[in-house]
């Protein structure tokens, strides 16, 4: 557990392995499997206080759940099934992050993704940043298989008729 609200297995570094050059610049992937989190009494809201973050990104993919943030940088927001986070620690800062207060009273399925990336040396020292990528900001490319969330960058997708 990672505060009270988030039950995370490490996929990066991995268990029993260092953060090293083959993994750079990823520093960090959590993963929050779906699990059923009970309606919580007495207003409390599952999750994990302040705590620092410097010299890196979080990306947070929200699948179902909602999460709150507030940082020291004076950042806030939720994000909820669909969404991410994408906070830049950069030269530093606190934050915290809980369950909403209304997803906290009536429970439900939380599912979180959560990549930590390295920043280049160059911009360890940039002012911390925060931003909430709702849905309807986040493009999608279908295919017959499946389909592709664009949250950095773009895709151009080509087919070939042959």
């Amino acid at each position: 557990m990672v505060g009270d609200g988030f039950r995370v297995s490490q996929y990066i570094p991995g268990y029993g392995r260092e953060m090293s050059n083959e993994t750079s610049p990823f520093l960090m992937l959590d993963y929050n499997a779906p699990w059923n989190v009970p309606a919580q009494t007495g207003g409390h809201r599952p999750g994990v206080g302040f705590h620092p973050h410097r010299g890196f990104e979080t990306v947070t993919n929200v699948y179902s759940g909602e999460i709150e943030h507030q940082d020291t940088a004076g950042h806030g927001g939720v994000i909820g099934p669909d969404e991410v986070q994408w906070m830049t620690a950069g030269s530093g800062l606190l934050h915290n992050e809980f369950m909403t207060e209304s997803f906290s009273r009536t429970g439900g399925i939380q599912h979180v993704a959560q990549l930590w990336v390295n920043l280049p040396k160059a911009h360890k020292m940039t002012p911390p940043k925060y931003q909430a990528l709702t849905r309807d900001m986040i493009p999608e490319v279908v295919f017959p298989s499946g389909k592709i969330r664009v949250i950095a960058g773009n895709l151009r997708a080509q087919f070939s008729s042959s």
